[in-house]
């Protein structure tokens, strides 16, 4: 109880005293001064540990809720090492901040303010409630006749409060219940629209097989350069690629299918942030990675990014060839060709001894330089980037070695002629003849996709070499 509120209540009790002597020792405990300023500091203290639960508290639910995919991307910092929960939510803090100046000057009255507080607290503490029987039972594993009993006895006590609340909605305790209904259509609209997107992406994907027979009607050109892809799902060609294939029938000679995941740790280290796999014959020159990144983990500029993308590859090459035992027959259906993937280390390529593509002699410090000469400056820049192949000294079939030679010199031919950052540009629409609701919900996500912070990706990709695929979703 804060002081306030045990004020508010030694007030009441002092108007309904009947003796006029007792009613002037209440206001004699209401205006004295030796007491009016101690319960002033209490009450400022209070309403600023209550405002910091808060805050902290919504800022905790909103990044849950954006982890389960029930609300529109923010930026989240994580400000400490240690303690994973301690965030702070830009967007939310400023949101809050005006919330609450706007209810200040709308109500203008302590006694509706009090009205909605008091609502909003005694449904928290109803949920929390309900919430608690069911830990009884499901973690607990006690027998539910405790867990029914645990909710009869302060269920019904609370209810009473609740019931009472409600009397007061007219009077500003149809506010928390209004923020709930917007806070509920909000999330609600984002996550149905996008396990809708999902889906539809899993059912839309397509196979290399697919991909390449295709390839033969429409006459597919591969063009020189790497081209990477940025996609949600883990296996198959996306949806927005193929369709982007099936228009215009060109795609870079190499390809790789790239996945950002953030995982709930700190820190990734390097020798577990890339998961490379292969994606139909090596003939074809594509693969998948899954990159893997800590909520601490400093963004890497796109220069360091293509670097230890592009030697992650080379140590995967080198390291299928060492550990294929034998031929895939010509026979095998391409889906045999995407197997598990790989955990690679950029750290751990210097421990190897290094393979020259160039003249097939093994030594010890061999590189490739792709140097950066801006056309039409004039100026000469000596900047360079160094990509460093390696081979196992377990390759010794000349076969095999011949093999990734072939496929280290396309890598690094493929990377002089540059890279290109293929991204998705997703739109919704409804089917003809959908319901008002359904349309209701697209427009809404539409709206919120529009306005909310896009993927973290974009943010580090340099407007020159982005490439966004348009992909209309009909659902």
């Amino acid at each position: 109880m804060t002081p306030r509120l045990a004020l508010r209540y030694i007030q009441s009790s002092r108007l309904a005293a009947p003796d006029a002597s007792l009613q002037r020792q209440f206001c004699l405990i209401k205006t004295s001064d030796k007491v009016r300023w101690p319960v002033l500091v209490l009450a400022i203290l209070a309403s600023v540990v209550g405002s910091q639960a808060i805050i902290s508290g919504t800022f905790s639910i909103i990044n849950q809720s954006q982890s389960l995919s029930c609300f529109p991307r923010v930026k989240v910092v994580h400000t400490s090492e240690k303690i994973h929960g301690q965030i702070y939510i830009p967007e939310i803090n400023w949101l809050l901040m005006i919330l609450c100046i706007a209810v200040t000057v709308g109500f203008r009255d302590t006694k509706h303010m009090g009205n909605a507080s008091g609502l909003a607290v005694i449904t928290v503490m109803l949920v929390t409630t309900f919430l608690t029987s069911l830990v009884i039972m499901v973690c607990w594993h006690k027998p539910p006749l405790l867990a029914l009993g645990f909710l009869l006895f302060f269920g019904s006590v609370e209810a009473l409060y609740f019931s009472a609340s409600l009397i007061k909605f007219l009077e500003g305790a149809w506010l928390p219940i209004l923020l709930a209904l917007i806070l509920m259509a909000v999330m609600l609209v984002w996550h149905i629209t996008t396990i809708k997107k999902y889906e539809f992406d899993l059912q839309n994907k397509v196979t290399l097989e697919w991909l390449l027979a295709l390839g033969d009607k429409l006459g597919m050109v591969r063009v020189p350069g790497i081209g990477l892809v940025y996609t949600d799902l883990t296996s198959g060609v996306p949806a927005n690629f193929s369709r982007f294939v099936t228009n215009l029938p060109a795609f870079h000679k190499v390809l790789v299918f790239v996945c950002v995941k953030s995982v709930p740790v700190p820190y990734v280290f390097p020798a577990e942030r890339y998961l490379v796999g292969r994606v139909g014959p090596p003939g074809h020159r594509s693969y998948r990675c899954i990159v893997r990144s800590g909520y601490r983990d400093v963004h890497q500029d796109v220069d360091s990014f293509e670097t230890e993308l592009i030697e992650s590859l080379a140590m995967f090459i080198k390291l299928n060839a060492s550990y294929r035992c034998s031929e895939v027959s010509q026979s095998a259906t391409l889906e045999e060709w995407e197997p598990g993937l790989t955990v690679i280390g950029s750290n751990t390529l210097r421990d190897h001894a290094s393979y020259d593509w160039r003249d097939g002699v093994r030594h010890s410090a061999a590189s490739v330089e792709v140097a950066d000469s801006p056309g039409g400056t004039g100026l000469e820049y000596n900047s360079s980037k160094q990509v460093r192949f390696f081979i196992d000294s377990l390759v010794v079939s000349p076969e095999a070695d011949k093999q990734v030679a072939e496929e280290l010199e396309a890598l690094a031919a493929a990377r002089e002629a540059g890279t290109a950052f293929i991204l998705g540009h997703s739109h919704v629409q409804c089917k003809p003849g959908s319901s008002v609701v359904k349309k209701l919900t697209v427009v809404g996500y539409n709206f919120l996709r529009r306005n909310c912070r896009g993927p973290d990706v974009v943010l580090r990709v340099p407007p020159a070499s982005l490439l966004e695929v348009g992909m209309v979703y009909v659902l």
